[in-house]
């Protein structure tokens, strides 16, 4: 799914209105339908809402929800800003239509103290929409504050008020809360950082039918990981094929004490499909891997340590899980890049040695994959104030040195050499558990293995493991869910892309 901009938001709107021959307000109604229809749904034992809405076409969206929410059967209040009644075309339409229906009060924004926010009460925040770049004024400001002191559910209305859609906000500027957020067609980028994306809830994305030839047409480098980006990578695999069809894939890593990192990594590179499978690691885990792991190949890289990595033809490398950091180890890395010439993924103690000099960024081959965290992306790159400044840099850098930077976050964004980002929306909290960042190593070391582009290797990973992360949340919690049980779902998402994969046949 592509994300636009305000500006192309706005012009996806006006073509939509000239070339399929609908009014503005009609549109206006489709969405605002859409929304009625999503709440009836998931509001059953509510019985009133309280809607908030502001003068612009987020007010005429707010006015005509409103309207949809009473007509079945909802008790329903509109709150505004009496002292300024001067609407949109739009929503002065859709204000004059809720005018003569005599059920719905229609408040003051002054009289929100001595409002009654019962426990059926559901607040609707209609405020202000995409088109907000300045802090709202004080008015405005006294409401969001209150409706946020409040334990009511919360739904905004395609941008949570107070949101800037493209930037991140200003220092202590006020933002509706909301729980849940009922966006339009696309997803924001704001909605996709963690100090914007906080305020939205769970994001859901309703789609309008705005004009397919113009979304099509129109131009971004910003995307979100969707089900259709997925079908459009993925491969069955064939019936009439060997292991040797399906690559060769080396895990690197593992020290004294961190054998444990290096075997998640193996375990799901098998998982996700690597064909012939060798973990390079110190001797003193010999045993442990060859227990835990009896399908892959050992190559000794040393007694505790890595003391070198071995090249092997046709083979993709994933280095770095539990590499450790030492000077030996150091050694082994440097020359081994400096002879290779292919990608491969380097995470963990292979950025961390990396980052002791910003020489050692040029022996990275190009077209590689990295996937750092934010503490080590800075290492390697610099401070930066913000996750918006953080992915400008990534991109910057993913140019610079022709590699893709996946940047491990929330919403991990994947950064490709030609300042495409893809956003991944799968995945949740319990993956803040060590560990959980050797698993994605192997995952995409085993897909680039089996012939997958660096890009569609690290896009289609970074939805794997979240999809996975998601399925073990369902079956044990966020909290006790651990990484193997990310591992073990792996299958299950397998079977679910197949499904799809073989229905579109």
């Amino acid at each position: 799914m592509k994300i636009f901009t305000v500006e192309n938001i706005r012009l996806a709107d006006l073509y939509t209105i000239q070339n399929e021959l609908i009014s503005p307000v009609q549109l206006m109604e489709r969405a605002s339908s859409l929304c009625a229809e999503w709440i009836f749904s998931n509001c059953k034992h509510h019985t009133k809402f309280a809607i908030f809405c502001g003068n612009g076409n987020n007010g005429g969206d707010g006015f005509a929800i409103a309207r949809m929410l009473y007509l079945k059967g909802f008790d329903v209040d509109v709150f505004i800003n009496k002292e300024q009644l001067k609407f949109s075309d739009e929503a002065l339409i859709n204000y004059n239509r809720l005018k003569d229906i005599s059920g719905i009060s229609v408040i003051d924004f002054d009289e929100i103290l001595k409002y009654d926010f019962d426990e059926k009460t559901v607040i609707i925040d209609a405020l202000f929409g995409t088109g907000l770049s300045r802090n709202p004024e004080e008015i405005f400001k006294e409401v969001i504050e209150v409706l946020n002191s409040k334990s009511n559910p919360k739904i905004s209305i395609d941008v949570p008020s107070g949101l800037f859609a493209d930037q991140i906000n200003n220092e202590n500027s006020t933002i509706f809360k909301a729980d849940y957020t009922l966006t339009f067609q696309f997803w924001k980028k704001s909605f996709l950082h963690p100090e914007t994306g906080s305020f939205t809830g769970k994001v859901i994305v309703l789609d309008i039918n705005l004009s397919q030839e113009f979304i099509e047409k129109t131009s971004t480098n910003d995307f979100v990981i969707d089900d259709e980006v997925i079908q459009n990578i993925f491969k069955i695999r064939q019936d009439f094929a060997h292991k040797g069809t399906y690559g060769k894939s080396i895990i690197v890593g593992g020290s004294y004490g961190k054998i444990g990192a290096v075997v998640l990594a193996t375990k799901s590179a098998l998982k996700t499909g690597s064909g012939l499978t060798f973990v390079l690691a110190p001797n003193c885990g010999y045993e442990i891997l060859q227990t835990s792991i009896p399908e892959a190949m050992f190559i000794d890289g040393g007694k505790k340590k890595i003391y070198q990595i071995e090249k092997v033809e046709n083979a993709v490398y994933g280095i770095g899980p539990g590499l450790g950091t030492g000077k030996e180890t150091e050694k082994a890395l440097l020359e081994f890049l400096e002879n290779h010439q292919s990608p491969l993924i380097l995470d963990a103690d292979a950025l961390n040695i990396i980052s002791k000099d910003k020489a050692y960024l040029k022996l990275i081959p190009k077209r590689s994959i990295i996937t750092p965290h934010p503490k080590e992306f800075e290492r390697l790159f610099g401070k930066t104030e913000n996750s918006f400044e953080r992915l400008d840099l990534a991109r910057t850098k993913a140019k610079e040195l022709g590699i893709y930077i996946v940047l491990k976050d929330h919403h991990t964004q994947m950064v490709t050499p030609e300042g495409k980002v893809f956003y991944n929306i799968t995945g949740n909290s319990g993956l803040a558990k060590g560990g959980s960042g050797d698993i994605l190593t192997g995952i995409i070391t085993s897909l680039l293995a089996q012939k997958y582009s660096e890009e569609e290797a690290a896009t289609l990973g970074v939805w794997l493991h979240g999809k996975a992360a998601d399925s073990a949340a369902e079956k044990y919690s966020k909290e006790a869910m651990l990484p193997t049980d990310v591992i073990n779902e792996l299958g299950n998402v397998f079977i679910e892309v197949n499904k799809k994969a073989t229905t579109q046949l």
